[in-house]
């Protein structure tokens, strides 16, 4: 019998509010993992289908899922 294993990876994923309407999405940890999408919904949709393409060609190509490893915080500047 052949079993598939589940793993739950989570990523920090930034959404842009675009000049024209939309959002750019991406995540930092794979670096070049971007979408976009009309709306917040769309973009999640589109972001999510791109996290999971990029992580499934990781695994065909033999190379490890990137754990996240990120330090968010406000930075704030006076002027």
């Amino acid at each position: 019998m052949n079993e598939t294993v589940n793993t739950i990876h989570n990523y920090t994923v930034i959404f842009e509010l675009e000049p024209d309407g939309g959002y750019h999405a991406f995540c930092p940890t794979l670096k070049g993992c971007h979408s976009q999408g009309d709306n917040f919904e769309e973009a999640l949709a589109n972001i999510t289908e791109a996290i999971e393409l990029y992580l499934e060609s990781l695994i065909e190509d033999g190379e490890s899922i990137p754990e996240e490893n990120l330090i968010i915080k406000p930075v704030r500047i006076f002027l």
